[in-house]
């Protein structure tokens, strides 16, 4: 049962928690390289970002339809990141989740990973009656899988490097769902995006929420926080 160091950042800025998770990341490949597998550790950061879009590194501009200028107005900003995925936006009331951990002490692939992130956020949601989904061909946790109302409620993107991996999932609470207006969320323009807010018609008490989403990823991949 790996172990892994939890971290609550708290709101903070995304260039600041991706130089933080880039500290960790780069410091675990370094191990990897000297041959020093044992010495990697493994973290679970919990954070919340001001208004932020992100652009994966195989994602079309295209998708942000705000320009700049409309971008300052809306108080948000923009990013290029190395992870894979389209376009997507974090925000207060969001749950972004950068597990950067060492693959092979949990004797999994990238796929597993991926597929063990996404079967977190599935259980977590049953906690409320909520039907969580996979979607083929896309990546995350959706509602109303194969109806026209199917809509995401939880994005992810990841790095991996070295069996390393680092960026992660953004889980929607209490999110403000406007600001995804401005954009083709994962690169859709076919579908919704929702949040547990509006699934549940009522505010969600937010440090609890993290405290369930947490037990649900350590539940899952058999880890020690």
């Amino acid at each position: 049962m790996p172990k892994v160091n939890y971290q609550d950042l708290g709101r903070i800025d995304y260039q600041k928690a991706w130089d933080y998770q880039e500290k960790l990341f780069d410091k675990n490949i370094k191990s990897k390289l000297q041959r020093k597998s044992e010495e990697t550790e493994n973290y679970l950061l919990f954070c919340e970002h001001d208004n932020v879009y992100t652009l994966g590194k195989s994602g079309a501009q295209e998708n942000m339809l705000l320009s700049m200028l409309q971008l300052k107005s809306k108080h948000a900003s923009f990013h290029k990141t190395n992870r894979g995925g389209d376009i997507t936006y974090h925000g207060p009331g969001q749950i972004t989740g950068y597990p950067i951990l060492d693959l092979e002490k949990f004797g999994i692939g990238v796929r597993d990973y991926v597929d063990k992130l996404e079967q977190a956020g599935i259980n977590f949601l049953a906690d409320y009656g909520i039907k969580g989904e996979r979607l083929e061909g896309a990546s995350g946790v959706w509602l109303d899988v194969g109806k026209p109302s199917v809509r995401k409620i939880c994005a992810i993107g990841v790095r991996v490097s070295r069996w390393i991996t680092m960026h992660g999932f953004a889980f929607n609470v209490n999110t403000d769902l406007e600001y995804f207006d401005y954009i083709n969320p994962c690169g859709f323009v076919d579908k919704g995006v929702t949040s547990l807010k509006k699934e549940l018609g009522k505010e969600l008490d937010f440090e609890q929420i993290k405290e369930k989403l947490k037990n649900h990823i350590a539940k899952e991949f058999d880890m020690t926080l």
